[in-house]
């Protein structure tokens, strides 16, 4: 949770969400929104140390923009205060740590499910009673985290007021003087963690209030609740797993970036289980070619591609 601003900040401007960037469209969003040209701000702290790496995206906004190189600052921070940033790295620790135990714990009850479900059952109605038994607890094990990380973080800002550290406070007048020329801001992917690290130390989200481009991490970042999910890893299908809150811009969903690429979808049984997990937030699937317009109020609209109760890949308007 960030440091002075609650979830479900209030943003009156619209907000656009996209699929993958591979081949990118933002120039013809912005032309959409009537924002071409329209001076940008960059939020690509999830690149990390290849935050300077802004050209295409530069070029993009016609060269109008300016990065607010949110990471930079935040090296900027941990340099400048020492004690700061010794108190961030704990509180990182921490998360770790719950975040690994967190998964030990899904990994088991995902176990029990998979077994269950390919039990060939005496009686169906029983085996559908222990295996909607099972997805409670994961909703559970969810909830119970979600809150110990909330816990994690807002006992640091008790701790560490950052508006009281000298360090963070020069550097957010240097941003907020950049965001306040902004007439568009633009959101890209990379490391979720760390984007959403920087927008709560900088305290980003009170002062977004222009129009709002976002797409992977970035997207992510925007909604109630992080979920961190890969079907198609390397080494086998991942459990998902809550990670943070977002900036709750975007309401009663979660992101999923690339899901075509990431997600069993032709999975429906490990489709529904997942949507079923994370209601009543719906599964907002983000493939390459898609846009999703938010409405007023942060909701999803009717046209927007999500995942239905029995794992079925639909729109919004098909599943009220």
């Amino acid at each position: 949770m960030p440091a002075e601003e609650a979830p479900h900040s209030e943003h009156s401007a619209s907000v656009t969400l996209l699929g993958p960037q591979r081949q990118p469209r933002v120039d013809a969003v912005l032309e959409s929104l009537q924002l071409r040209g329209a001076r940008a701000a960059v939020i690509n702290a999830g690149w990390r140390e290849r935050e300077p790496e802004d050209e295409l995206l530069m070029s993009l906004t016609s060269g109008n923009a300016v990065n607010l190189r949110l990471w930079h600052r935040m090296q900027e921070v941990w340099e400048a205060d020492p004690e700061f940033a010794a108190a961030d790295q704990q509180r990182r620790m921490l998360l770790e740590e719950m975040q690994d135990l967190y998964v030990i714990a899904l990994d088991h009850v995902v176990d029990a499910l998979r077994t269950m479900a390919e039990r060939v059952p005496r009686s169906i109605q029983v085996q559908r009673v222990a295996l909607g038994d099972a997805q409670q607890i994961m909703r559970e094990i969810d909830e119970r985290h979600l809150a110990r990380v909330n816990e994690i973080h807002a006992d640091f800002w008790e701790r560490w007021p950052p508006h009281e550290r000298r360090a963070v406070q020069l550097l957010r007048q240097l941003i907020s003087k950049d965001l306040a020329d902004a007439e568009v801001v633009l959101i890209p992917g990379g490391h979720v963690g760390v984007l959403v690290g920087a927008l709560h130390l900088f305290n980003i989200a009170p002062q977004l209030q222009v129009p709002i481009v976002a797409w992977g991490a970035g997207a992510m970042a925007l909604t109630d609740r992080v979920v961190l999910f890969h079907d198609r890893a390397a080494h086998g299908p991942s459990v998902s797993e809550i990670f943070t809150q977002g900036l709750g811009l975007v309401r009663n969903t979660v992101a999923l970036p690339g899901a075509r690429e990431r997600l069993d979808l032709g999975n429906p049984a490990r489709m529904g289980v997942l949507a079923r997990r994370l209601a009543p937030a719906r599964c907002l699937l983000l493939d390459a070619r898609v846009r999703v317009d938010i409405l007023p109020g942060g909701e999803l609209p009717e046209d927007a591609p999500v995942l239905a109760d029995d794992g079925a890949v639909t729109t919004l308007g098909q599943v009220r």
